[in-house]
């Protein structure tokens, strides 16, 4: 018996743009594109009929905006949106707006709306909307068919040392996380004090987003958030946004850490990659770090949390519950790679133990 399609409603006011998508999805065999409408008052009326297992939804529309009808759907009738806009840096704050009401993914849609231009990112689309349908979405109050090569943390950086002393030092945490991560590193950093423990994190987010998420997360919390840059020391009170389409390692010279911004293929398909963000504190921290893996599809960080753990790190979870997909951390738990499972309340806590246990060992 053949397995159900995943059902799509597209909506978006140009005509060039639903045809693309819709053929885009329609080659995928687990994905049909169930119907495509112009606004969101065709929309609307679509899903009286039907309803989707997942929309596609562009925000800047006539009649009624993608923002404003993301909300009314969230407020009724939760169902899995991702965002294809051309929004850039510059609607920054429409991102995070769509992130909050309940989008479960957005991705950036070419300026010049040709053919080739989306069948470029076709591969990412078809990802999004199979990650979307299975993300746990909650009622809010209103106010690929390409398959690239799977490239593993052997093209960036090569496999650490087993056996190898690391010198004690300051702690390090690292977290890796995609799907459902922007309002959930909201959740962990906005509790953390400013003495908490330096954080690397890679968060899949698409290239020129990356410093906006990390102004608005700095605007909101006691520690210091921004998106990192090459060769900057790694400080307590601090996190570190690795910048979209660009791989984030941590390096250490003598006692003390610092980051490097390196170019290179896509890791466990995606750049940056929590892979090669693990494999890096495994190498240069060992015992020292803590490694974290958060909601998100695919299976990226798996493998890297597995080597921090074999070269002594300490490694959590987020568990299913709490995940918006339970993905990465499901990847990582069947690996063994994972000392233990957490809910994301109680990640913080997690971080904070880690780092007084570190201050502890350096003043003895």
């Amino acid at each position: 018996m053949s397995r159900q399609k995943l059902r799509v409603l597209i909506v978006d006011d140009s005509a060039s743009v639903r045809q693309i998508l819709t053929s885009i999805l329609n080659e995928d065999p687990d994905i049909e594109v169930m119907a495509a409408a112009s606004d969101p008052f065709a929309a609307a009326r679509r899903i009286q009929d039907e309803i989707p297992d997942v929309i596609i939804l562009d925000i800047e529309m006539p009649r009624m905006d993608g923002l404003t009808f993301l909300r009314k759907i969230m407020a009724q009738r939760p169902i899995p949106v991702v965002i294809c806009s051309t929004l850039t840096e510059r609607g920054s704050d429409l991102m995070f707006e769509a992130f909050a009401a309940g989008a479960v993914e957005i991705l950036p849609k070419p300026r010049v709306e040709t053919r080739q231009a989306l069948l470029e990112s076709s591969s990412q689309l078809r990802e999004a909307v199979k990650a979307a349908a299975r993300a746990r979405v909650r009622q809010r109050q209103q106010p690929r068919r390409t398959v690239e090569a799977k490239l593993t943390a052997d093209a960036i950086i090569p496999p650490p040392v087993v056996g190898r002393v690391r010198p004690e030092t300051d702690r390090i945490v690292c977290i890796g996380v995609s799907t459902g991560g922007t309002e959930s590193l909201r959740d962990v950093l906005e509790v953390l004090p400013p003495d908490c423990p330096g954080i690397l994190i890679v968060q899949h987010m698409p290239q020129g987003f990356t410093a906006a998420f990390a102004r608005r997360l700095n605007g909101l919390c006691a520690i210091e958030v921004k998106e990192a840059e090459d060769g900057e020391p790694v400080l307590r009170g601090c996190a570190y946004i690795a910048p979209g389409a660009r791989h984030m390692l941590l390096q250490r010279t003598g006692l003390r850490y610092h980051i490097a911004i390196k170019d290179g293929p896509p890791v466990s398909r995606h750049r940056p990659s929590a892979d090669v963000l693990f494999r890096s504190a495994a190498q240069h921290a060992g015992r020292n770090a803590l490694g974290i893996i958060m909601t998100g599809m695919g299976d990226d960080g798996a493998n890297g949390l597995l080597e921090m753990r074999k070269l002594g790190a300490a490694t959590r979870a987020q568990d299913e519950d709490s995940c918006v997909v339970f993905g990465m951390p499901k990847e990582a738990i069947a690996r063994g790679a994972v000392d233990k499972v957490v809910s994301l309340t109680q990640i913080p806590r997690e971080i904070m133990m880690w780092g007084t246990v570190g201050q502890m060992v350096s003043a003895g």
